[in-house]
Order: structure tokens, then sequence, then C-alpha cells
């Protein structure tokens, strides 16, 4: 297989083809199929694909005029978000053919945006605690993808599809984003309807998107027509304040985390942009354990009628959150809630002075086997603070993996994020080429 094959393009260079007309979408999903043909009995990204299906959307596309920003563009599909032509199983025994009526509202969108959804993604047991996917990292198959988005992240990773959904209750769709190597936003919370996915807390569920680009992910900020971001201006490196912030739990970086971030700031300073540090409230060290008190308080009730229906085939860890709720006291609820609301806001206060907050996106590589998913420490506090976050790949750690960073905004300032990671991403990723090279020698 080429580099010059479709599937190699990012998702933002094939929708200028396609409107260019020097490119169609059939023969785009062709060359994804054909990548996973030759990868995905090893890489194990997906629970689903019917080529000829995904041919006949391509076709069928082709002979419209543009439907909207994602016109022809394939997308990877999470299997805990229901399609009405795809099996949703929520990698669950209990779910095993099941077949939903109706698209979940994200997908139906990025559909009436023109994408031809491609199949579904293995994931973490309804993105939760429980059984694993069968994923590989794409870089060492020896290795995780990170989880819970775990065949999305491995799917974009290894240019079997330009996009996908993840989503994130704790670290599940930034994570696996640093350790496949690629870009991602998790956008603020509840600019996403999450209508049709499997729901684990009202709180903090958020659905996001990967792509290979912040170009990429910005097409899929149009379709869903995030606040500002057909206005979104053009900014320059030279003229950034940059935020840099290790957060209270530095000390569980590992060396490829502490290279990462040292990599991007030293790389904005050199291209001209202000970087400096961030030093979070003291209180902020109590996030970890609010966020946790909160997924398992709404995990309990989240995964209640699923305890009643289907007990005797769900994951230990499920039942576990059920029957105990892993100490979500009431009283601990309550705390945990109050202090998000106080973190929160000052937050954004100290967040506003930059156009944008560097942060890791993991604690280092991708740890080996495919039970560890990965630490979310570096994820849970933007999570439950509502912030959105893009993830842009940084540096090779000494194992020979990807790891990333990410930038944080605002709450709601999505369209402003992006546009800051724009003018930035080629600063911080330089090692896209070399990426695809160790892919292509795989």
């Amino acid at each position: 297989m080429l580099q010059t094959d479709p599937c190699f393009l990012t998702a933002a260079e094939a929708a200028a083809a396609i409107k260019a007309g020097t490119l169609t979408s059939e023969r785009l999903v062709r060359s994804c199929l054909e990548r996973i043909a030759v990868r995905d009995a090893d890489v194990k990204a997906w629970l689903h694909v019917d080529p000829a299906h995904a041919i006949r959307q391509a076709r069928e596309l082709d002979k419209r005029s543009p439907m909207g920003p994602l016109h022809g563009l394939p997308f990877g599909v999470k299997d805990i978000m229901d399609t009405a032509d795809m099996p949703t199983t929520q990698n669950s025994a209990a779910y095993q053919g099941h077949r939903p009526t109706r698209d979940a509202a994200c997908v139906a969108i990025v559909r009436h945006a023109g994408a031809v959804i491609l199949g579904k993604t293995d994931t973490v047991e309804f993105a939760f605690n429980a059984r694993k996917a069968a994923s590989r990292n794409p870089y060492n198959l020896d290795h995780t993808p990170g989880g819970s988005s775990s065949g999305s992240g491995a799917a974009v990773g290894d240019y079997q599809v330009p996009f996908a959904f993840g989503t994130q209750t704790a670290g599940s769709h930034i994570r696996p984003a640093s350790f496949n190597g690629i870009y991602a936003l998790k956008p603020s919370w509840g600019t996403i309807s999450r209508e049709g996915v499997h729901l684990i807390s009202v709180m903090l569920d958020t659905v996001g998107w990967y792509g290979r680009s912040v170009d990429d992910l910005t097409l899929a900020a149009q379709a869903f027509r995030l606040p500002g971001i057909d206005d979104s201006p053009t900014k320059s490196v030279a003229d950034m304040k940059i935020g840099y912030c290790e957060t209270p739990y530095w000390s569980r970086a590992e060396k490829g985390a502490q290279t990462a971030m040292t990599a991007a700031a030293e790389r904005l300073r050199r291209a001209g942009a202000s970087v400096e540090e961030i030093v979070l409230p003291a209180h902020f060290a109590d996030l970890a354990d609010a966020h946790s008190t909160i997924m398992f308080g709404e995990g309990r009730v989240a995964f209640y009628n699923e305890y009643l229906a289907n007990g005797h085939v769900l994951h230990p860890e499920l039942r576990k959150t059920v029957e105990g709720g892993r100490g979500a006291t009431p009283e601990r609820l309550v705390a945990a809630y109050d202090l998000a609301d106080v973190c929160r806001k000052e937050f954004d206060a100290i967040a506003a002075r930059y156009d944008a907050v560097l942060a890791p996106a993991a604690t280092g590589e991708a740890p080996k086997g495919i039970l560890n998913v990965g630490d979310w420490i570096f994820n849970g506090l933007w999570t439950l603070l509502h912030t959105p976050c893009v993830a842009i790949p940084a540096v090779r750690g000494d194992q020979g993996l990807p790891v990333g960073i990410q930038l944080v905004g605002p709450r709601l300032s999505d369209a402003r994020l992006l546009a800051g990671a724009r003018a930035v991403q080629h600063v911080i990723d330089v090692e896209a080429e070399e990426r695809l090279r160790v892919l292509l020698a795989a």
C-alpha cells in the first residue's frame, strides 16, 4: 500500500479533493477498506464493518450535491452509540446482535453533514470500568491503544479511517489520542447531544472525535455548529500567550509525559510564543477524588437497570459499582458537586488570560498489554471542569510510542481553542511524517 493512497490523506485534505472533483467518496472508502483488510486482523479496531454497505453509501453521496462539511468522508462510530443500520453491542455479552431502530444524535448529525458511517469501533464494555476491547496499539501490537475509545483511537491512528467518535467520562478520549499519535477534540460539556449514547454520568459524559489534524477537528466542529466555529480568527504563534500547567498530579507523570511537555513548551518559545507557568490553587488537587465520586455515584444510577436485567452477564466491576457505589455517599457527592462548581469559575478566570493552556494528555507512553488502558489522572479534572480540550501529538518516547499534549480553554471557548491549536500544531507536532513511516513499515 502506497503513501499516496487516499486513506493516508487527512480528512481536510480528502474533503478538499472531493470538492475539487479529484477524489470520489467511493475511492476514499475503498482505500480505507483495503487498509482495514491489510491491518485490522492485527490491530482489531473494529467490531463491525460491512464493506458493501459502506460502498453503497459512498456511491450515493457521489451522486449528490455536497450535503455539508463531511461530504463523502468515512467516519468510525464507537460501539456505545446507536446506529440504525448496524449492531450496537456496547462490547457486552448482554447486547450481542442488538439492533437499535434509530441513530444516536451525534451519528445522525454527521450523516446529515455527508459522512459515510464506515463501521463500529471496539470499546471497553459500556465505556466503563469493565471488560476491555480487543484493540491493539498500531505502533506496537503488544501495547494498548488506550480506552475506553480503544478501537476509534487505533483506527484513526492506523490510517484505517480519517474520523472516529470517542467519548470521555474520565480520560477515555484524549488519552487514546496521545497513545495513538492523533488529534482529538473533547468539546465543552453539553455542546454535543448524548441522546442514543450509553450514559454513565450526566455530569461528566462528553462526545468528541478524532482526526489527524486540527483542520479535521474543525470540519466536524462545523458539522456540529459549535458556537463561533465559523468566525474563529486566524492566529499567529508569535502573538500567542500560552499557560503551562503541569496540574496538581505532576508526580504521576512518567518520562514520556515530561518529555512531551518540555518539548512542546520549548518549541512554542522558539516560535515566538510567550509561555508562562500556571500553578492551580491547592484545592484543585481534590478534583480527582471529586471526579471519582461523581463518576461512581452517577454510574451506580446509570447501570442499575442493566444490573436488574442482565446482572448475571455484567462484568464484576459494573456489579460492584451498582451494589456498593464505591463509597459515593450523598454527603461526598454534594461536596464533589460543590467543589466542581467553585473550580470551574476559578479555572475559567485563569484560562481567560491565555490563548490556550498546555497540559499533559497522558501519564506517558501506552502501557504494555490491553488490560491496562492507561491512567486518566491528567484528564479527569478537565472532564469535571467541562472545559474543551484539543489533543496534539508531540514526541515519541523511549519505547518508540507516541506521546501527546493537550490544549485546554475556558468553558465554551471551543472555537477559540481550535483556532489556537491550528496555529501551533505544526510547531508542536514535528513528527507526523515519521509516524507514518513507522506505520508503513509495520
